[in-house]
């Protein structure tokens, strides 16, 4: 996976118990809808808590996080899959 760390609009669903899932992101200009997350998980960095979620659009494997912190969201990585 090609590291980077490029700050994303992303639109996120929050369900019933605090569960956020994010349904599209907006990166270089262009909308990317989420078709699968598949994997997540949680990281703690000092007292700030990050949410990772590695999903596709059916083009591409992305590691979407959010910094709770912060409460903003940046690509950390990205994987072709073609």
């Amino acid at each position: 996976m090609k590291p980077l760390k490029e700050p994303l609009r992303v639109a996120t669903i929050f369900s019933p118990g605090q569960i956020m899932r994010p349904v599209w992101f907006e990166w270089r200009r262009k909308k990317h809808p989420i078709r699968e997350t598949t994997y997540t998980w949680q990281e703690k960095i000092g007292q700030t808590l990050f949410l990772h979620f590695c999903v596709t659009d059916g083009e591409a494997l992305y590691e979407l996080v959010y910094d709770t912190g912060s409460q903003s969201w940046f690509l950390s990585g990205i994987e072709a899959t073609s």
